[in-house]
Order: structure tokens, then sequence, then C-alpha cells
């Protein structure tokens, strides 16, 4: 499928404002409560590194924050995904806020009796990036079910634009708590932010899951589908690969904006939030019109454009010494990143199917997140051996070799038959059914076609394979028969029985389309003849 498709079908194509998307009430509720959390936890983030500028003067232990902040992402994200789409997620959010508000009091009272250095504050900040992590996949797939599928984007977006405004407000929020009242007072603001996003929830649940006589999968193997998902599916695996390059290189600057304020710039904790400020700044601004922007020049030259204005900015923070053109850069930066990472978010969320949906998010989020903390503590102990300049010039130099895989993993945005489940065939040719968790299973499917027809044949069957492996398959095959030129055999395996039936309730109407043209190809007369095996032991 090309990036020249029609967008008309698509989410991609909406033209909805992304005020629009306020009318619904749950989503309304809770996107209000997701920008009084984020601004809690940029308020947090920024005293934290802060701190640590002051505690250690290291370049690299305040680029461990980020990694602190980021790297529960990387670890819990998948599984997070996985639990958010086969269990409640009403109680996975609550019990990981709670969790997240004790240790927000226990960090608040330690820094305001100073009793904890630098291990304490990371350790702290671990634990309230683990229970982040924990919660994100289910809220984000709450808050995408709050909306209609054709008003996704625009609901993407400002989610977005919520998420950069307390990036921009909360370091400058943080900033002026430092100054009056010290920064661990930052840390007790974070705790009521929480509260409020917990509040939101419990009043504002999200849907059940709706009722399934599938047997449930397990977390590992929810995982493992998740996985085969990502590397079978062309449009989501360029996305995430997009992801990671963009974000293993950006973070330099985020990591090391500490640094540059103080070793640099000679800022103190305002100066430092308000640079802050002017990267969330410019992300909020270009917020309102990336939609606009991807209809008119298309996801790729958006992203080009971005990746080129990104390297510039960085180059500008790294060489320069005087404030306002860091400021500037700053401002551009952040519109750079937010249009990038929106993009690859949006078109994400926007290619795959319900049963894999809050999976899809918690792979971006591990793409862009997990790569955003091992890149902070890389580029921050670049800088301690080297100098700053020298790591955001390295990072600029990695931003654009990025550009590169633009023509191996371009990018798109899913069409709505490829995320709409479809009944699959309803024949399944057993006398008796194994119980679930026996395999693994071998499923054949027996065609005859016209010889002259074998070439078009095996063209249109070959795109199976991808479908398969992506919904479940561990092998797959074609073989023609030696002994009837016009008789044809698909094969896959799959683990289990169980995984067997999810793999049939994972069918969309474009994978039914695709079978309907393979199996057009067989004889007149002649049925297609599906055959099960059960491997003995």
């Amino acid at each position: 499928m090309s990036e020249s498709k029609p967008a008309s079908p698509t989410p991609a194509a909406s033209s909805a404002s992304i005020w629009h998307t306020l009318r619904h009430k749950q989503f309304r509720a809770l996107w209000a409560s997701g920008g009084v959390y984020f601004i809690g936890n940029a308020m947090q983030t920024m005293a934290a590194s802060w701190m640590m500028v002051q505690i250690s003067g290291s370049a690299f232990l305040v680029a461990l924050v980020q990694t602190a902040v980021f790297l529960p992402m990387f670890i819990l994200s998948l599984p997070a995904g996985v639990w958010a789409d086969i269990t409640d997620r009403r109680k996975l959010i609550l019990a990981a806020l709670i969790v997240q508000t004790v240790n927000g009091i226990l960090l608040t009272v330690l820094m305001l009796t100073k009793v904890g250095g630098p291990g304490v504050l990371l350790f702290m900040i671990f634990v309230s990036g683990s229970c982040t992590a924990l919660m994100s996949p289910a809220w984000n797939s709450t808050i995408i079910d709050s909306v209609p599928r054709e008003e996704l984007p625009p609901a993407i977006n400002i989610v977005s634009i919520a998420y950069n405004a307390a990036r921009a407000l909360g370091p400058a929020l943080a900033g002026l708590v430092f100054t009056l009242f010290g920064g661990a007072w930052n840390f007790a603001l974070a705790v009521a932010s929480t509260v409020t996003m917990a509040l939101a929830m419990r009043r504002n649940p999200p849907m059940a899951h709706p009722p399934s006589r599938l047997p449930p999968e397990r977390l590992w193997g929810g995982m493992v589908s998740a996985l085969r998902f990502a590397r079978h599916s062309q449009t989501v695996l360029a996305q995430l690969v997009r992801t990671v390059a963009f974000s293993a290189a950006g973070c330099a600057l985020w990591a090391l904006l500490p640094a540059i304020g103080k070793q640099q710039l000679e800022l103190e904790a305002a100066g430092f939030g308000l640079l802050m400020g002017c990267l969330g700044g410019g992300a909020v601004g270009i917020g309102f019109f990336i939609g606009r922007l991807r209809s008119r020049f298309g996801l790729e030259r958006v992203v080009k454009t971005a990746c080129v204005a990104y390297a510039l900015m960085m180059l500008v923070a790294a060489y320069s010494s005087w404030d306002p053109p860091v400021y500037a850069a700053l401002v551009v930066a952040g519109a750079s990143w937010m249009a990038a990472m929106s993009t690859f978010n949006t078109a994400t969320q926007t290619s795959v199917p319900p049963w894999v949906r809050a999976r899809a998010v918690a792979m971006h989020t591990v793409s862009a997140l997990g790569s955003f903390a091992i890149g902070s503590a890389f580029w921050g102990a670049l800088a301690d051996l080297a100098s700053l300049p020298s790591a955001l010039g390295l990072a600029a130099l990695a931003m654009l070799a990025g550009l590169l895989l633009a023509k191996p993993f371009p990018l798109r945005m899913g069409e709505a038959q490829e995320v709409t489940q479809a009944n699959a065939w309803q024949e399944l040719f057993i006398t008796h059914e194994p119980s679930p968790e026996k395999g693994p299973i071998a499923v054949e499917t027996i065609y005859r076609i016209e010889e002259h027809d074998a070439k078009a044949f095996l063209d249109a069957i070959s795109e199976l394979r991808a479908v398969r492996r992506r919904d479940g398959a561990t092998l797959w095959r074609v073989y023609s028969d030696l002994a009837n030129a016009n008789r044809f055999v698909e094969r896959f395996m799959v683990t289990s029985w169980a995984d067997y039936l999810h793999q049939r309730s994972r069918l969309t109407l474009a994978d039914q389309e695709l079978e309907a043209r393979v199996r057009a190809f067989q004889l007149e007369g002649v049925p297609v003849v599906m055959q099960h095996f059960l491997a003995e032991s």
C-alpha cells in the first residue's frame, strides 16, 4: 500500500476543529484532568533537574533525571499496554495513581527535611515514572475511546497541545515556586495533580472491554502478539522506527538543557524554567496548525522539515552564549518536536485495530520515551567526557542522518478498512474442538486454480503472509503440488488453539477483501478446503 493512496476514507482527512472534540463530556473531563496531571509531572521533573544541578553539578547526573523519568516507559509500557487491553482499565489507572500519590508525599517530606541526596531523588523520580508508565496506555486508550474514529486526529492533537502546554507552563511555575518557596514544594503540587487525575477517572471511567467468548490472553502472550503485530505491519513498523530515530537524537536538547542554562547561560531556576517554557510554548503554538499542515504538505514533508529545523536549533543552543538566540531557537525546536512526534503518534494510533490499540500506544511510548531515556544518559555522558557543544553538535548530525530512513520506512495513515475488524470465515471443518492450551496447530488451505493463473495467484496469496504473521502465525508458506500443477497449499502454524481463535478474530475488512481476492482464483465449482492439525507429543 503506497503513501499516495487517496486519504478520503481515513481520519487523516478529518477537518474537524481540535476544539470540536471538547463537546464530548468524557473526553473533556479526561483531557482537563490530564492537563493538570501533565503540569504536575513537568513541575516535578524541572524541580528534580534543578535540584540535581545544585546538589551535584554533574551534567551526567542531571541528564539521568530524564532517564529516571522515561526509562520506566521503556521497561513497563508494553506490559502495561497488554494489561490495558485485557483487564479493567479503571482499576489499573487508579492503582497506579494511588502508588504515585504515596510516593510523591514521601518525596516531598524527604526533600523538605533535606534527608535525600542524588540517589534518593533519582529513585523516587523513577518510581513516579513507573506509575506513569503503568497507567499511560490505559489512559490513552480510554481517551481515544471517548471520541468517534473520524475525530481521532484532532483529539490526539489537542491532547498533545495539553501535554506540551504543561511542558511550557509547568517548568515556568516550578521555577517561580523554586525561587519563592524552595524546590521541594513542587513535589507537593505534583501530588495534588495526581489526585486530580484520580478523581476524574473515578467520575469518568473507561468503557468496559466488549465481551468475548475467546480465552483471555496472558501477559507474555499479549506482549508477543503486540511485537509480532508491529514487526509484520509495514505501516506501524515504519512509524515506530522513525520515532526511535527522532527521539534518540532529539532528546539531547531536552536532557542537556539544565546544563546549558547553568553552565553556558549562567541562569538561575527561573531562567531555566523559561528555557523549558520556550520549548513547550513552541510545541503548543504549532499544535493549532499541525493538522492543516499535514493535510496540505503530507506527513513526510512535515517530518523532514521538522528534523532539519530541530537539528539547526540544537546547533544554535550549542554554540550561543547569548540568551535571546537560545530562547528563540528553543521555540522553533519545540514546534519541530511537536510536529514530528504528533505525526508519528497520530499515524500509529490510526493504523491499528481495537484489539491491539492500547499496546500500540505502549509501543509508540516505548519507541519515543525509551529511546529518550537511553539517549539522555548517552548525551549526558558525552557532554561530561567532551563538552556540551560537542554533544549537541553530534546529536544534530544524528538527527539529519535519520532523514535517510524516509525511503525504507515511509509514513502513512491507516485507512478505515485496515483497522475495522470483520467476521472471519465461519467454516472450521473440524469434528472435535481441542482445549485452548493445546498446540501447536497447523492450518492448511488447499486451492485448485488454472495453470495460467498460477503467477497472479502466487502474487496475491503472498500478501497474506504479513496478515497471518501479524495476527499470530509463527510460520507461513505456500506449497505447489508436484503431482498436480493446479493444486496449491497455504500452510501456517500457531502456538495453540487459543492463539488460532484469536488470530481468526483479528481479521479486518481489508484482510477479508484480500482473502476474497485470493479465493477468486479457485476453480469454479470446486470448494476451497481448509484443514486443521494438532501436533501430537
